[in-house]
This record gives C-alpha cells, sequence and structure tokens, in this order.
C-alpha cells in the first residue's frame, strides 16, 4: 500500500511539473504574441504614414508644370522604387500576420492540451475512491492468484489418447489450448 501510494504521488509531483511548465511556455507564447501585436500595429502606423505623405497625381502635374531644378528633382523618389518599397513592405506585413496567426493557433492548441491535462487529473476528492478502486482490485487479483495455485483435483496423466470434443491443456503449465487433434 506504501509503495502504491509513493507512486501516485510521485506521478502527482510529476503531473504537477509538468503543470508549471506548460504553465510557463504558455506565458511565453503569450509575452510573444504581445510583441508580434505591438510590432503589427507599428507596421501599420508606418503603412499609414507612407500612404499620407504618397505623391499625390495633380501634386506630380503641378510639379512638371513648374519645372523643379535638377537637384529637386533628384532628390525625389521614383514611382518605381516607390512600388517596390510599397510592395516589399506589404511583403513583410503579410509575413508578420502569417507568423502571428501561426503563434495564434500554437498558443490554442496549448492551451487544448493544457485544458485536456488539466480535465484528466485526479483531484484530492477522487484520489480516496480511486485508492480504495485499486485496493480492491489488488485483493480481488491476489484472491484470484491463490485459487489458480491451488492443486486441482484432476487426473495425474501426462497426456491423453483419444480424441477429446472440449479443449485441451498443456501438459506442462496446464494452459488451456484450442487445436485439432489429427484424425
Amino acid at each position: 500500500d506504501e509503495e502504491l501510494l509513493k507512486r501516485i504521488q510521485a506521478t502527482v509531483m510529476q503531473v504537477q511539473g509538468d503543470y508549471e511548465k506548460l504553465s510557463s511556455v504558455t506565458g511565453n507564447l503569450l509575452d510573444d504574441r504581445h510583441q508580434k501585436q505591438k510590432d503589427i500595429e507599428a507596421l501599420f502606423q508606418s503603412l499609414e504614414r507612407l500612404e499620407k505623405e504618397k505623391v499625390d497625381k495633380e501634386d506630380l502635374v503641378l510639379g512638371i508644370d513648374v519645372k523643379a531644378d535638377k537637384t529637386a528633382l533628384a532628390g525625389k523618389v521614383s514611382r518605381t522604387q516607390f512600388d517596390a518599397s510599397m510592395e516589399r513592405l506589404n511583403e513583410v506585413i503579410q509575413e508578420m500576420l502569417s507568423r502571428v496567426t501561426g503563434q495564434e493557433q500554437g498558443w490554442h492548441q496549448l492551451q487544448r492540451q493544457l485544458s485536456e491535462e488539466m480535465d484528466s487529473k485526479l483531484d484530492r476528492l477522487e484520489l480516496g475512491p480511486f485508492r480504495q478502486q485499486l485496493e480492491e482490485d489488488w485483493k480481488s487479483i491476489l484472491e484470484q492468484l491463490k485459487e489458480k495455485a491451488r492443486p486441482t483435483e484432476a487426473d495425474d496423466a501426462a497426456g491423453i489418447k483419444k480424441q477429446l470434443l472440449a479443449h485441451f491443456h498443456c501438459v506442462s503449465c496446464d494452459r488451456p489450448l484450442s487445436m485439432l487433434v489429427p484424425g
């Protein structure tokens, strides 16, 4: 009984250790998720700022009409560079969104695992009936072993000669066998 109780206590301690590890991992995942959310918000703010500062078509026509000098024109960004930068920024934003989505899915999966683990744990109220059931099962198994260990009042014959319709038993260990006897 003490050995069984020690095993149960060791299992409980191991489950508690696993729970603490999972709690730590969950906390780290939440921190990562918050940081990624902040990064995404910063990217969206940068995108909005770029949208506001984008050259308007009317301003461009007006600028051409004014005939800006070459030095002022050289300081401006070309449309192809701007489009390439916007495309790269869009790719970065999509990549960040996919990472956050993947981490969020991982977090949900971990949360589901934690819930399942917590649901499968025994609480202190359940340990008493569980222990009682284990003890009853142990006593039942011991009684069955004692009954099997008692000598039976069977023939002392090492084998049989005629075909029987009943099941056969092994000559050395008395284990039940199902086999056909050749004609």
